[in-house]
Formats: C-alpha cells, structure tokens, sequence
C-alpha cells in the first residue's frame, strides 16, 4: 500500500507541471499592452483608446457641413427677407423657424433674430448669455443662399457692409460676446448665489515674470465684487509678488516640479488641474477657470462667462475653415481628429466651467495623454489637441468668442467690439529656452 503514494505523488507534480507549461505558453502569446500607471483613477478608458478605436462622435446635425464661426455678410441675408406671412413667392411651402437647424446653415445665421433668454435648461448659468426677453419676434426669412466659399472661408465680401459673428453654435449653445447678454440682469442672477470663482495658472520657469501683470489685471476687471480664489502653480513660490487683492479674494501657491521641456510642463497641465481639484478645489470653489498666465485682462469678465463647461474660440481660427483648423492628424494619437469632423478650433488658454466637469473633463484628457505617451507619440499641439477632440465628442455647453482669448499681434476686427482677455508681446523662444 505504501509503494503506491510515491507513484501517486509523482502523478499530481507531472500533472501539475503540464498546466503550468500550457499556461506559460498560452500567456507568452499574448498580445502585447501598452502601460499605463496603475493610480489612475479612469479604468474604463484603457480599454477604450489603446487600441486606437475611438468612439463614433455625436453629430448635433444630419450632415456636418455647416459653416464655421466666420463672419458673416449682412447685407445678403437682409436681401433675402420675405413678406411677414412667411411664405416665398410661388411656394406653399412653410418657411421654417430661426431656431431650427439646416444642415448647411446655422439657426444663428439669420441676421437680427433675437435670441432667448433661456436655453431649455435646469441650471440658470446656461441661459445668461442673452437679455431678458418673453418671446421671440417673429422675422421669418427665407434660408438665403450660402455665400462662395472664398467668402466663407475669408469672412470677406465684394460689397463691404458691417459683418458680426454668431450668437448661437449648432448645437444651440450660447456664444458669448458684447451685445448678447445683460449685464445688470445677471448680476442680479448670479449675485445672491454666493458663488466663488477658483482660477488656476502656471507660472513655472521664466513664466513667473507675468504674475504681477496678471493678478494686477484680473483685480481690476476679472468677476468684480464675487468671492476669487487664484491658485498659482510655480516651482519657485519665492518669485510669486505679492499683490494686493481685494476683499473675498484669495491667492494660494502651491508648488510644483519644474520639468526641464516646455513639452513636458505642458502636457503634465491636465493631471495637475485634476489632482488639485480632487484634493481641494472641489471644496472651496463652484467654477472654476484655467487660464494661460502670460495673458492680461482688458475689459469686464463677468457672470455671462459661466457654465457647466466653457471653451474659448481660438483667435487665430475664428475666420478659417474647418480643413485648416491645426487638429491631431495622425490616427496613432487619442487626440485624431478625421477631416469631416470639427466644430470650431478652441484655444488651450482658456476653459473652464463647474467644478466637477472641469475635473472630468481634466482627468480624461490627462489618460489620453497618458496612452499617447505609452504608446510613443505627443499630439501636434499638446494638451490643446486633446482639448479640442474632446470637445469635439463633448460639446461645451457655452461658448466664448475670441474677445475673451485675444492675440495682440493681431489688429482687432470689427467684429468684435471690444477686447477682454489678450495675450501679451513676448518672445516665446526665449522663455522656452
């Protein structure tokens, strides 16, 4: 009986040994996965962007074909108004409504219609960019002929008559600008809530000479008489000046490594906007903006500029057409945008919104460029590419113009009325260096 336990045990290690050599062998033949670090806090989206099968974006229209934010000719579309019954000559056909969509021209198109005052929603913030009004006036219109591209492309005309930019995006979100909101109303809206304002910039390197004119800026124009809380991100709180800051504003450095590529400072952005959010911005602030530091404002910046989530249309893009907008081509990138896709092309300087979207959307952003780095490749524009193919799948739910992200190397249109938020001249090279 004893003879047979030696035999049995030397069964069960063979037996033992073959499944794990199947297994081995089994394993090695798997196909390889790239590495993304284990705290993340997303992992839904491993599986979702590795294998470069991005998701189907959400199309608010039947085609997308409509245009861009160009400026638009006045003077053909008030050629194009019909009798008030609505109905074109030698047609039963109804004419429809400003505020339904073509899909080759925006409701926002029609020159003079006038917008609501609200936009259907549950939350105040996302009917604020336009005045009071009980309902709108009846001005029907024909769907005019779209203008050559040239001109859709330019935003010019042979006839030169006063042109203005749109007031609504295609899916009905508000674009904000001088002349489509009430200031004096809002501020009776926005004033008894109580709210507090957090803004985030970095000011790493040779950035650090900004704050002054920055904070100096923002003091006198950036969300007047609501609580601010500034959050300056610098791997030097030394060189940080202290500004006088008036009452219910308060400024906090927070230290952070400096990196010695520009890239690097710059695509690390959204994993540090994200991890403060979740630390403690989240408890002391309702919205929140990330702005660019080497930028001044010009004029006002209230409450119109407040929403769940806030992109700014980029100053150089705002008369360009959609195949010249600088999105990530490539496909091996989170951030490929294909050339039929595209709304608008929005600037990395400025986002914002609720507190718990600007953390959402922060945090997924950071993964996509997490997986871009695993697998061996940086988006065209950094962390603004993954910003716009972000916004491309997740529409903001308001938009600015380009009068609050402004360049001042370029002269100011007559589009836009005033300018209130601009970057300042400066030599990139050299702070980069």
């Amino acid at each position: 009986m004893l003879r047979w336990r030696p035999a049995l045990g030397l069964g069960l290690c063979l037996l033992a040994g073959t499944s794990l050599w199947a297994l081995w062998a089994y394993v090695r033949n798997w196909p390889p996965v790239s590495y993304v670090p284990y705290y993340l806090p997303c992992p839904e989206i491993f599986n979702l962007k590795l294998q470069h099968k991005g998701e189907e974006p959400l199309q608010p229209v039947a085609q997308p074909l409509y245009p861009q934010p160009k400026l638009l000719e006045q003077r053909r579309l008030e050629e194009q108004m019909i009798p008030a019954h609505g109905v074109s000559p030698g047609s039963s056909r109804r004419a429809p409504c400003w505020c339904q969509l073509r899909s080759s021209l925006s409701c926002c198109e029609v020159a003079g219609a006038t917008p609501l005052s609200t936009w259907g929603t549950r939350d105040p913030e996302a009917g604020t960019g336009l005045p009071p009004v009980t309902q709108h006036k009846r001005r029907v219109r024909t769907w005019p002929r779209l203008p050559p591209r040239e001109a859709l492309s330019t935003g010019t005309s042979p006839a030169t008559r006063p042109t203005e930019l749109l007031t609504l995006t295609p899916w009905l979100a508000p674009i904000i600008s001088e002349g489509t909101f009430n200031p004096e109303l809002l501020q009776l809206i926005y004033q008894p809530l109580n709210l507090t304002i957090g803004v985030t910039v970095f000011a790493v390197g040779k950035y650090t000479l900004f704050v002054q004119h920055f904070l100096d800026s923002a003091e006198e124009f950036f969300m007047r008489g609501y609580r601010v809380h500034y959050y300056i991100f610098t791997h030097d709180p030394a060189a940080i000046p202290r500004v006088p800051l008036g009452a219910g504003r308060l400024l906090s450095i927070i230290p952070v490594r400096r990196h010695s590529h520009w890239e690097e400072i710059s695509t690390r952005r959204m994993e540090t906007i994200s991890l403060h959010i979740a630390k403690r911005a989240h408890r002391e602030v309702d919205y929140l903006f990330c702005l660019d530091v080497d930028m001044v404002f010009r004029n006002l910046w209230g409450p119109e500029t407040l929403g769940e989530l806030v992109a700014a249309i980029h100053p150089g893009y705002f008369t360009a057409s959609r195949q010249q907008f600088p999105y990530e081509r490539r496909r091996a990138s989170t951030a490929f945008v294909a050339d039929s896709e595209g709304d608008f092309y929005y600037g990395g300087a400025v986002f914002g919104g609720r507190v718990a979207s600007v953390y959402e959307f922060t945090r997924v952003c950071h993964m996509a460029i997490l997986t871009d780095k695993a697998n061996g490749i940086m988006a065209i524009w950094q962390e603004e590419s993954h910003l716009n193919r972000h916004f491309i799948s997740h529409k903001p739910s308001k938009v600015l113009s380009p009068e609050y992200l402004w360049d001042d190397r370029k002269p100011q249109p007559p589009s836009l009325k005033l300018i209130r938020f601009s970057t300042v001249n400066k030599d990139t090279s050299w702070l980069r260096s």
